[in-house]
């Protein structure tokens, strides 16, 4: 595993209000090519930059997945997700109506997606739009989508949800960890709509019954 050099910094951000000195300094490590723990709507995550490649490396090292992982890439808004993948007219109302929230779109990439971003055999991205204000104004402030993953460490079922407990398990292998209150309901749903169906590849926090 990648250490850091130092112990992670640990952010105390208003969940509410998010201090735009304290954004900025987020979005700052995140330029200069760090890996962070943030909370999201669905737990928290580790990101970084998209075309972060030792980032990358370091979040599957702590999540210990191989290269078949699908990483996320976490938007502002729809426009934004518009360009990271191909989506047809069959999910555009769907995926309109669902977000922001806690579910995770698995299409077809774009070339805006660096190719190490994609699922190597169907080139492939998830994507989706939190309905989380910090993570919100990290991504307006950042201008540009980050690669996501959710943190489930090795052995858990779930998410992590208390910035104390990210900070005292990962300091040692995160750059930063950002405090914030996080959605209490697990993992995002998980909609795999790349081959123009909708499979849902696991049942998380978003609502399926429109599915049944």
């Amino acid at each position: 595993m990648h250490y850091s050099l130092s112990v992670a910094v640990y952010i105390d951000v208003h969940p509410v209000d998010p201090q735009p000195r304290l954004i900025r300094k987020i979005v700052d490590r995140l330029i200069r090519g760090e890996v962070l723990a943030i909370p999201t709507d669905s737990g928290y995550a580790l990101v970084c930059m998209m075309g972060n490649k030792d980032g990358l490396e370091r979040i599957r090292t702590i999540r210990q997945v191989g290269t078949k992982h699908d990483f996320t890439l976490l938007c502002h808004d729809f426009a934004q997700l518009g360009q990271l993948v191909i989506v047809d007219n069959s999910h555009f109302r769907l995926i309109k109506q669902l977000t922001p929230g806690p579910y995770t779109f698995i299409l077809k990439g774009t070339r805006e997606v660096p190719r190490m971003t994609l699922n190597p055999k169907k080139s492939t991205v998830g994507v989706r739009i939190p309905d989380h204000r910090v993570v919100q104004a990290i991504l307006e402030e950042l201008g540009e989508p980050l690669l996501s993953s959710s943190l489930i460490l090795p052995g858990d079922a779930d998410p992590q949800t208390e910035g104390w407990e990210v900070n005292d398990r990962l300091s040692h292998a995160v750059d930063g960890v950002v405090e914030g209150e996080v959605g209490m309901d697990g993992p995002t749903t998980v909609l795999d709509m790349a081959d123009g169906g909708v499979d849902i590849r696991r049942v998380g926090a978003g609502d399926v019954s429109m599915f049944d």
